[in-house]
């Protein structure tokens, strides 16, 4: 591969919802340009992006693929990002190190929730972007509807740039409006625009002259003036617009059939922007924030935007260069790490073929293997120089699984296997559950947990069994109580002696106190500790139902010693069974974890999602509507959620979304909590049988 300098690249997300034809796209893209030889197909698994065995077994994408594509002199790195929603860390990832985005849609379903989550992210980045009514050879295929979709989910305006001709099984190329021909087929061959099209071709070429006109002053002027625009100053007035990101053209293609695809590209070189072209990056430096832009002259600054471990290859660290350029056979500042890295070979990627490069210049998006301490969000500069990026907000976990190791030799790799999989994925994470004593590994849905605990036991060796968590309840009370116990132990020789009288109270400020309240030296000040230890062994355990007691205050106030038979181990197991007893009389509880949750769902669907929510003992907060879909704000117990996202796709047809927050822990009702007794009860039983 040549090299290619920052006004010459192009860095452009490929985003939609699932099966809006992504991966065939890009695949079609390389067939035309002469990168393969043969047209790959998702059904065989051949496709250049889903190289992955996950990946071709499931027929989906389920990471972003990078697919450089070289034409006419210049690169364009398309970003191949997974259309399901469980996936949407990698679209995030993506769109950060992107400087433009192809929206395709389906013209069949026409906007699909994934295609609004991908929108609106490319909103929060400021990107502009092309929509592109991809496999207009489909049967029902219907342009306009799905024009008319998308119109719906957008205040930008739209401006087709091209017009199908024909439609479904007739679908033959497309009718362009930049030079008012009729492109055939790829777009190889040109003719005049059929007559029965000609009207409609006028229309939409007005609209197109207009909304370049609003480009430049200038073109504005000329317009307005009645004078006609040359090809030249439509594309420049057009390219100006589309970069401020006042409007967004639609294109039409069938990326499987190959149609559409050298208009789309010369569309692609002249109207999306280069990385020198896009506003100044902020990132934080020295002295403040700094203003970066791509040039190879610049401060070195580049953003590790993912990083996947290959048990074969080791780490391989993808990044992109917004300052500056790197060389291979370098050393480079991990700034977030404050190490140096060495840097080997530099490869530019496509798909899995790797491509050893000297240089990756300003603007480009380049890989290099065996990093050792830089992980994904990571900057890299020069020491003399520090600059750091901002990584974008990523969701919450929506997901939850328990990981338990499948044998003994797998419960010695489970952490770092855990630990290598979050370091790949910003939405993938795990932690031990105190509470509970269980891992919790939790993701964005059961798809995106699958396919890690796959991973797991495929990249890593490391067998993985998973079920639903332990909610991490907690016990506390809400009255007084007092008790005391004694506890003596006479077996020949020396006996055990230890009597501990204690009072318990609700305790709101912390999960615990401790107080020394004996006066008169019935308890010698020695044996606290031991009297405390056993406090402390009940707490982490529980007193009611197996978990862990907070917010309670203890006071020691009396109790007696013997001068001989009395030892620390005596009072720790009195202070143990005291508390119990007091903790008892004292009115307990349980408490449950009680989350923030935001439902969007279609307006038709609100109905049954109320329904659903009340019998999930939600509490509504509150109710919206946002671009014509309904908003539920609610305060819902974590113990009626753990598989929300699986209920929530089915109640609404995969089309409603939620995110969620801890919120706070409140009591649970007495008759819930009576099951989870019992549940605890059972359990322990069975555990003695055994």
């Amino acid at each position: 591969m040549k090299e290619y300098t920052t006004e010459y690249i192009r860095n452009i997300a490929l985003v939609s919802h699932s099966s809006a034809g992504k991966s065939m796209l890009a695949e079609a893209l390389l067939h035309f340009t002469g990168a393969t030889t043969r047209l790959g197909s998702i059904e065989e698994g051949t496709t250049t992006a889903d190289f992955d065995d996950e990946e071709v077994r499931r027929g989906i994408s389920l990471s972003t693929a990078i697919i450089p594509v070289e034409y006419k002199d210049y690169k364009i790195n398309l970003l191949d990002t997974p259309g399901y929603t469980d996936f949407v860390g990698e679209v995030i990832s993506a769109l950060r190190v992107a400087d433009s985005a192809l929206v395709l849609v389906d013209p069949v379903a026409g906007v699909e929730v994934g295609t609004e989550i991908a929108w609106n992210y490319c909103e929060e980045f400021n990107l502009p972007r092309f929509v592109v009514i991809n496999k207009m050879n489909r049967d029902n295929a219907n342009y306009k509807k799905a024009l008319d979709s998308i119109r719906e989910l957008s205040d930008i305006r739209l401006i087709p740039v091209q017009l199908p001709w024909g439609e479904r099984g007739d679908f033959k190329g497309v009718l362009d409006l930049l030079t008012m021909k009729a492109y055939e087929g790829d777009g190889n061959s040109v003719v005049e625009i059929p007559d029965e099209y000609a009207d409609d071709v006028e229309n939409a070429r007005m609209e197109l002259i207009e909304a370049a006109a609003e480009g430049e002053d200038a073109l504005l002027e000329k317009y307005l003036e009645g004078e006609d625009l040359t090809a030249e100053e439509i594309q420049r007035g057009l390219a100006q617009v589309i970069h401020s990101g006042a409007f967004i053209p639609v294109f039409v293609a069938a990326g499987s059939a190959e149609i559409g695809l050298a208009r789309l590209l010369d569309a692609m070189i002249a109207l999306m922007p280069s990385p020198s072209q896009i506003p100044p990056v902020l990132v934080d430096g020295k002295n403040g924030e700094e203003e970066l832009s791509a040039s190879d002259s610049g401060p070195l600054a580049v953003y590790v935007w993912k990083t996947t471990a290959d048990p074969f290859v080791g780490k391989i660290t993808y990044f992109r260069v917004y300052s500056g350029m790197v060389s291979s056979d370098s050393r480079i500042w991990n700034q977030n790490k404050s190490t140096g890295e060495r840097i080997g070979t530099l490869q530019i990627i496509r798909g899995k073929e790797q491509i050893g490069v000297k240089y990756v210049h300003a603007g480009d998006i380049g890989t290099v293997p065996k990093l050792g301490d830089t992980s994904t969000g990571d900057t890299l500069c020069d020491k003399g120089h520090p600059l750091t990026f901002r990584v974008p907000n990523y969701p919450n976990a929506l997901y939850r699984v328990a990981v338990s190791p499948k044998t003994q030799a797998d419960s010695a790799k489970i952490s770092p296997t855990l630990t290598k999989l979050s370091e790949e994925d910003m939405t993938l994470s795990w932690y031990q559950e105190a509470s509970t004593r269980q891992t919790i590994l939790q993701g964005m849905g059961d798809q995106h947990i699958d396919v890690a605990i796959r991973k797991a036991g495929e990249k890593f060796q490391t067998g993985l069994n998973i079920q639903i968590p332990r909610v991490p309840y907690q016990e506390t009370i809400t009255k007084s109580g007092d008790a005391r116990y004694r506890h003596k132990k006479q077996t020949g020789g020396a006996g055990q002696f230890a009597e501990v009288a204690m009072r318990v109270e609700s305790f709101e400020d912390e999960d615990y106190s401790f107080e020394n309240a004996v006066f008169g030296g019935s308890i010698s000040q020695g044996y606290m500790p031991a009297i405390e230890k056993g406090i402390k062994s009940v707490m982490k355990d529980g007193v009611i139902a197996g978990f862990p007691v907070k917010n309670v205050h203890i006071a020691v106030y009396d109790g007696k010693e013997h001068p001989v038979d009395s030892k620390p181990v005596a009072f720790e197991i009195a202070g143990r069974e005291a508390f119990k007893l007091a903790f008892k009389q004292a009115s307990p509880v349980m408490l449950e974890p009680i989350m923030d949750i935001r439902v969007v769902v279609p307006e038709a669907s609100m109905g049954d999602i109320m329904g659903d929510l009340n019998t999930r003992r939600a509490r509504v907060q509150g109710m919206d509507s946002e671009r014509g879909r309904s908003v539920v704000t609610a305060k819902v117990p974590l113990a009626e959620i753990q598989r929300y996202t699986t209920d929530l796709r089915s109640i609404t047809g995969g089309r409603g979304v939620f995110s969620m927050e801890f919120s706070h822990y409140e009591v649970v009702p007495a008759h819930v909590a009576q099951d989870v007794i019992d549940a605890r009860e059972k359990e322990l039983a069975d555990k003695n049988e055994e």
